[in-house]
């Protein structure tokens, strides 16, 4: 197996990962260990080329830094990604990437994220101590995504409020793109608390589910972002909030679990210009990573640990929406500021 460095900005360490013998190309990124370890999960997909992959892992693995920061967590963040179609992966890529995982010593952790699943991150724990979300063990979390989605839907009534005046959803039109695993959990509940659904996936299965389960109504995936509806909950891939989709939204607020909604960092102040209230994601959708630092954490009580953190990212985010009120700002401006002051690395 070849394991080599690549050189990029504003990151503390990342690796080209290949073994040809398997079909593995992949690049794990550490962004930050000011924190604690770098955690964030294992991702696949059948990106575009090395340059896609590479681009998605530096991203997600500074939101990831980002996100355990805002739920105050000693976690710094990383992401590990894998070049390929998920349902073409095999226990001897994963194997590989354990032992590229391992050759870190420990700077960081990984877990289930998209293409993945609890029994895949058991294959690559063959191979490294350094996995969470595992299906077994004493200190075991399994699929985060419930509480994922749990997470996104508070952040989903906080965000209502300072919107709407009010977190009842009773009525209001949720605009939902991607019902993966934490887009139909999200759904669900959604459904429960009286919203009415939109939804769109690439996934035709997915989207016949919900319609029947939930009386949603189905779009196609390039129609979503511009379906008129009082929120917006974007849980598929990152930057989908760009220069071009903004002007063509038709939502009151934005709230969702997808990693990186924003392409850049003006996209934020282009929501804010034309009055649309923006849950920053990295402080939305914490609520896989709590649950997962209580596996690499060795917490005890998982259940408690992740009630207190959940209560305590809800309070985080209600703070940087009335303070981006107060300042007439971006909320992510605010979230970034806010967040970012956690990130310097006390000195020695």
């Amino acid at each position: 197996m070849k394991i080599t460095e690549v050189m990029a900005p504003e990151h503390e360490t990342v690796v080209r990962v290949e073994e040809p013998s398997v079909g593995l190309t992949g690049f794990v990124a550490v962004h930050s260990t000011a924190l604690g370890p770098a955690a964030g999960g294992l991702r696949m997909r059948p990106y575009a080329d090395e340059a896609a992959a590479l681009e998605d892992a530096l991203r997600l693995s500074r939101g990831m830094s980002y996100k355990n920061a805002a739920a105050d967590l000693p976690l710094g963040g990383g992401k590990s990604v894998i070049l390929g179609d998920p349902a073409r992966k095999s226990p001897e890529m994963l194997a590989a990437f354990g032992r590229a995982i391992d050759s870190l010593g420990g700077r960081y952790w990984t877990a289930e994220d998209m293409g993945m699943s609890p029994e895949d991150m058991a294959v690559v724990a063959g191979e490294t101590a350094y996995v969470a979300g595992l299906p077994h063990g004493e200190y075991a979390s399994g699929d985060p995504s419930p509480i994922t989605a749990r997470g996104i839907f508070s952040a989903i009534r906080i965000t209502a409020r300072h919107r709407f005046g009010s977190d009842d959803l009773t009525g209001r039109t949720v605009s939902l793109q991607g019902l993966g695993h934490v887009g139909v959990h999200l759904a669900r509940m959604l459904h429960e608390a009286g919203a009415r659904l939109v939804v769109a996936d690439t996934d035709a299965a997915r989207v016949t589910a919900a319609r029947e389960a939930f009386g949603a109504e189905a779009v196609a995936p390039e129609a979503i972002l511009a379906v008129e509806a009082d929120i917006l909950a974007p849980c598929a891939i990152g930057a989908i909030l760009n220069e071009k989709t903004i002007p063509e939204l038709r939502v009151a607020a934005v709230a969702g679990g997808a990693n990186n909604q924003l392409a850049t960092a003006a996209d934020g102040a282009r929501l804010h210009a034309r009055g649309i209230l923006y849950a920053p994601d990295f402080v939305a959708n914490a609520g896989g990573i709590i649950n997962v630092a209580t596996e690499i954490l060795r917490i005890s009580d998982r259940a408690g640990y992740v009630d207190q953190k959940l209560a305590a990212v809800e309070t985080t985010l209600d703070r940087i929406l009335t303070r981006a009120a107060e300042a007439d700002l971006s909320p992510n401006d605010i979230a970034e500021a806010t967040v970012g002051e956690r990130l310097v690395r006390p000195a020695a």
